[in-house]
This record gives structure tokens, sequence and C-alpha cells, in this order.
């Protein structure tokens, strides 16, 4: 019920608890699985030793054991790498040893097998010792010059660093390395614990120092995960009175929490701007209602005029909800826009729109919107006074990017007019020349013949 487990894992476990009942073992022997709600195993099964002897009063099968208690159990189920002999608080309050071994079904880790003694009296000692200081004779001179191996120094380090001797025990390590092991619940000081008992990252010591003619200069470095925590894990080999390995171990653990908040606030953000563009097509089809109760021809123009440009800026908030970055390809909103103006001039199949760009260009929601108003405008008034009654023509988009510069050109072949006579009073123009000089900072410039028009705005990227 609280597992990921399968019926084959379960009948796996089983067949291994059946197995330590024919066993004649003096320890307490326990197997334990992973919770699925938690980095917490549960107690499926207890053995009591056949001398009758047992650590326990009572039964702990189905009670949980935490990181905290037992830093071993939970590392061999997530690492698959036995720990031996490491200190353990039982749910009974009481200090053990345990020994723990991974049962593996179809490669994959199902459970542990744990055998618990009790620690000899002097243990408590073992909690009280003290931490020998960084002798610099004891350390390799090239171990000294890569990592400026001084007391002082790398105490102040945020990396925790171990230094392994030939036989894989711990030598020396800094005091972050104790601050990270204790967090991961190791009860006991970690220096002279062999490598095995302390990997975070599925290698055992013999693979390690098996790679050490691959990789003589060290790993750039991998990443893992302990529960709800994430190291890197880096390693380097020192060749000097022996072949020494030294483990760098960096936290990640607040990086991960901030990528994570990062990609849910894109999630929601990305939500948000779906919901916005729903919402303005939705003003859309109001007003499009609006527009066929009127019958006033100027009003029926200006709803129509109003329903391309709430489209306009709805097209920029769509493909603002599928892409993960907040930057918006300007190509793709123009090709939305040519679409919706198309719909609404369905009599002018005649009329032709081309793109065309030089190179993706990819700017901010604001300005996109800006430039998706401006585009709607120019094109509209292409299909309304370029061609008269929706003879053939072409409508050319053109977007280039030149020395950091961006300038986008509406050309057609229409009828022209005088770029002398018009004026900004209509609402249209005055949109184009206010958002082109406000909120793009940029120069806008129309040209008219009988060939044609030309739009052009400039601005900086």
């Amino acid at each position: 019920m609280h597992t990921d487990l399968s019926t084959s894992d379960i009948t796996r476990i089983i067949e291994v608890a059946e197995s330590i009942e024919c066993s004649s073992e003096v320890d307490d022997i326990f197997i334990d699985v992973l919770s699925k709600y938690a980095s917490e195993a549960i107690v499926v099964y207890h053995r009591r030793p056949s001398n009758g002897k047992s650590l326990y009063k009572r039964s702990v099968v189905s009670e949980k054991a935490l990181r905290e208690n037992e830093p071993g159990a939970l590392r061999t189920l997530e690492t698959g790498i036995m720990s031996q002999g490491l200190i353990a608080n039982t749910q009974e309050n009481h200090l053990v040893r345990q020994s723990t071994y991974p049962i593996l079904n179809n490669d994959k880790v199902i459970c542990v097998v744990i055998y618990e003694r009790k620690v000899n009296e002097e243990i408590q000692s073992d909690f009280n010792v003290t931490i020998p200081s960084l002798q610099s004779e004891e350390i390799p001179s090239s171990l000294t010059a890569a990592l400026g191996f001084n007391e002082k120094v790398i105490n102040q380090l945020d990396d925790a660093i171990l230094i392994f001797d030939k036989d894989g025990f711990v030598k020396l390590k800094n005091k972050k390395a104790d601050i990270y092991y204790q967090r991961l619940g190791y009860l006991e000081d970690i220096q002279g614990l062999h490598y095995d008992n302390l990997s975070l990252d599925r290698t055992t010591f013999l693979q390690v120092m098996r790679e050490e003619s691959d990789f003589p200069n060290g790993q750039k470095g991998k990443e893992t995960q302990m529960g709800d925590r994430f190291y890197k894990v880096k390693r380097l080999y020192v060749r000097e009175r022996g072949l020494r390995l030294v483990v760098i171990l960096q936290d990640m653990t607040e990086i991960k929490m901030k990528e994570a908040e990062i990609v849910s606030k894109s999630v929601v953000i990305r939500e948000i701007h779906h919901r916005v563009k729903n919402n303005l097509q939705t003003v859309a089809s109001l007003l499009r209602i609006q527009s066929r109760q009127v019958e006033s021809p100027e009003a029926k123009k200006s709803l129509n005029d109003s329903v391309s440009r709430v489209l306009a800026i709805a097209a920029t908030h769509e493909l603002l909800s599928m892409e993960v970055e907040a930057q918006v390809n300007l190509l793709e909103v123009i090709h939305i826009i040519a679409t919706n103006i198309q719909r609404c001039f369905v009599n002018c199949n005649n009329v032709q729109v081309e793109m065309k760009t030089n190179h993706p260009i990819c700017l901010d929601s604001d300005r996109t919107v800006a430039i998706a108003l401006i585009v709607n405008e120019l094109m509209q008034n292409c299909y309304e006074h370029a061609f008269g009654d929706c003879m053939e023509g072409k409508i050319v988009v053109s977007l280039l990017l030149e020395n950091g510069y961006v300038t986008l050109k509406v050309m057609d072949d229409g009828k022209g007019f005088s770029v002398k006579n018009t004026t900004r009073k209509s609402l249209g123009m005055s949109i184009v020349h206010s958002y082109v000089k406000d909120k793009l900072k940029g120069k806008f410039d129309i040209e008219s013949s009988s060939n044609g028009t030309t739009a052009r705005f400039t601005f900086k990227m």
C-alpha cells in the first residue's frame, strides 16, 4: 500500500524472508522497504536472534525507519551499496550498529536486509572523540597546492572535502563534510569510515580506484540525489606517498530548489497568458456580436477594427502561453495577425500575403504587443485602401535585423495615396505613430506612389 513495489518484487522479498527464517543468526534481522510518500523506509519483517536475546521488547514491523535515525538503511535503499557497521538509533531509542545489504529484483533495489548488533558501552566515547587537526606533514605537497590545504582555509570552504587513504578510509576531512553527513543522518564522526559507507553516487571504492587510469586528473563532477538533497560529486587522484583519493561534495539543493521554483513560476505565467488569450478572444467575440447588431456602417467598421486590435494582442499571449522563455518569435506573431486579418476580409481572397526575414527575431512581450498592434493597423490599411474592391494584390511583410537594429516593412502593390495629404487624426495611424515613438523608441516613415505603399519603422533590438 505504501510502496511502488510490484507483485514480482513482493514475491522476491517473501523469498528472502523465508530464507532468513531458516538461518540461525545471533543478530536481530530486518527487512525494510522504501516508502513512496517520503524519504523514509518501512519495516516489513523482523526476525529475532536464534538465542532469543533480542534488542527489542516489541515488534517494530510496519514502523518507519527515518534517515536521521538509520542513515545506512536509507542510503543503501537509494544507492544500492551496502553499508557496514554504521551507528543507528532504533525505534526504541537504543544505539546499534547496522550492516545493510541491498536486495535487487530486475536490477532494481527493492528492499534492504539489516543486521543489528548492540554497540559496546564505550561507544559514547566515539561521539565525543576530538577530530584531529590537519597536520601539514601528513598532506602531500601536490594536494596542498591543489586545494590550498591548510586548516583555516579548508574549513571556510562551502564544499565538503574528504581525503581517503589507499585502503579507502577517511584520513582527513573538513568541517563542512561533518555538516553534510549530519544532514544525511549520520550519528557518528565519519573520521575513519570507509568510502563504501559514505559514497553518495552509487560507486564503490574499488570502482573509483579503477577509474583513476581513465580519469587521472579527476572528473568534472556528476549530480546525485539522496532523499530530498542534491549533491555534485567530484573526485581527484593524488599520486604522492601512495595514491590518495580526494572527494569534493557540493550541496546543490538550494540551486535545484530555485530551478524548480523558476519552472513552477514559468508554468504559472504561461497559464496566465493562456487565460488572457482566452479572455481577449471572448472580448473579440462580444465585439463581433455587437457589430452584427448595429446598422451604422461607421459603427460596424469601428467595432471590426477593435476586433482586429484585440486579436493582435491575443496573438502575442497565445505564443507566450506555449513558450518556456518570456520571449516571443516576432514572425510567428505576424503570421497569426495576417491570418486573423484574412478572416476579416473573406472577400479578398485574391490578395496574397508574403513574409520575409533574414534572421529569427525574439522580443519581450511588451514590445511584441506594440509591434503586433502596429502591423495589424498597417496590414488592415492595405486591405481597406490599397486594393479598392479587393482586386488582385500583394502584401509583403519584411523583417530585417542589421547591426542590432530591427527594420519592419509592410509593403503593398496597390494604388497608393498622397502622403502629404494624409493625417494622423485616424485612430489607426495615431496608434502606429504613438507606439513606434513611445513603446519602441523608434522611427516611422511611409512612402507611397501609384506603384504601391511602403510603411517602415526601425528600432533598436
